[in-house]
């Protein structure tokens, strides 16, 4: 087992010891194989907790040997344990972690964006979309989870994205301790909608 993976399933354990909100393999595996297949050279992530998604899309970025990942956390420790966690996987160089309310952070980016993930606060997605929106490129894939267990909570985003643009939600049967089945909403963005 490389080091990598050995970090990886070491942040599973944890997440499910501790029931720290993470994607679990299934819903993993498939954001993955959609980062693998676009080939982002910037994903954004809004809510590292203590890394579990954002080692999966680094390790995807990794195989095509191209892109990098700014990810967003608000609460300071989890941020702090999720550096440690990069770095114990020797992937550091590769993320950009940074600290506060995503809505507020991603304001302050200025480079194109061609992934999103939203795994944050329900309520703010669509707040977190908006804060981007500008920098999206034109096809970025735009992942939001929890779409099965939340969809009350972030409404306004769900209606927004499925009447201006491409977007389907998929369904996954999951082996977390909290949840059985859930769902991920993957647009694709156009600029022009």
């Amino acid at each position: 087992m490389t080091v990598f993976d050995q970090v990886l399933q070491e942040v599973d354990e944890r997440c499910r010891e501790q029931h720290i909100p993470m994607l679990g393999s299934e819903k993993a595996e498939f954001l993955a194989g959609l980062v693998r297949k676009v080939e982002p050279s910037l994903i954004i992530e809004c809510g590292t907790a203590i890394g579990y998604s954002g080692l999966w899309m680094i390790g995807a970025l990794k195989s095509v040997g191209k892109g990098r990942l700014i990810t967003v956390e608000i609460d300071t420790g989890r941020a702090h344990e999720a550096r440690e966690n990069f770095r114990r996987a020797n992937v550091q160089d590769l993320i950009d972690s940074r600290i506060g309310d995503a809505a507020e952070v991603l304001k302050t980016i200025r480079k194109p964006v061609d992934f999103l993930l939203l795994d944050n606060n329900y309520g703010n997605y669509f707040p977190c979309f908006q804060a981007i929106e500008s920098q999206l490129t034109d096809g970025a894939t735009v992942v939001a989870d929890n779409v099965g267990i939340g969809a009350a909570g972030m409404a306004d985003y769900l209606n927004h994205v499925r009447s201006h643009h491409e977007s389907r939600t998929h369904w996954f049967e999951t082996d977390l301790p909290w949840v059985k089945r859930d769902a991920m909403e993957v647009t694709i963005y156009r600029t022009s909608h």
